[in-house]
């Protein structure tokens, strides 16, 4: 009897899986005759699968005046818990959506490792001289740059340009 209902357990499994996959390809066929993923396909590090999911969770491009709105929306605002003369640390909100925070995250990591761009700004905002950051700090601030980044490609038509990312650091701009 287990066995029986094991079997039929695997099998429905399987089947989900493959619908799963069926309505995979449908979104991506649909969101590949958007304008938006022409644009964003520019940035290395980000696939079909990526980009589905991150347009699932924002929308356009183009219902947001500044990139600002993006990054709040994420949950990547900084909010400091302070009382009188008591100043406490400074961390990020989580106010936002954590499909998107969480979408940002499992992007960012293999992005430092396959993006040249990003992966001197990481290893910048970790060594630097002054206030050095710690690594996940480092991603979270990557993360927000991300968004920033999507949002004028998208909403300026322009493909990424690791170089003009790089010009508002100082020494970076001639390493990429």
């Amino acid at each position: 009897m287990a066995r029986i209902e094991i079997a039929t357990l695997v099998r429905r499994y399987r089947q989900l899986e493959e619908e799963i996959e069926a309505l995979t390809e449908q979104l991506i066929e649909l969101v590949q005759t958007s304008v938006e993923y022409e644009w964003l396909k520019t940035v290395q590090g980000l696939g079909d699968a990526t980009i589905v999911e991150l347009l699932s969770e924002i929308g356009s491009f183009s219902h947001y005046q500044d990139s600002r709105q993006l990054i709040q929306l994420a949950g990547l605002t900084l909010r400091e818990h302070s009382s009188g003369q008591h100043k406490g640390q400074k961390r990020i909100s989580k106010r936002g959506r954590r499909r998107l925070l969480a979408l940002l995250f499992r992007v960012m990591m293999p992005m430092i490792r396959h993006n040249e761009a990003f992966r001197q700004l990481h290893d910048y905002y970790t060594t630097r001289p002054d206030n050095p950051l710690r690594k996940k700090q480092s991603i979270v601030v990557l993360c927000g740059k991300l968004l920033k980044v999507l949002h004028a490609v998208c909403t300026k038509h322009q493909a990424f340009d690791a170089k003009r990312m790089m010009q508002d650091i100082f020494g970076l701009e001639t390493a990429a």
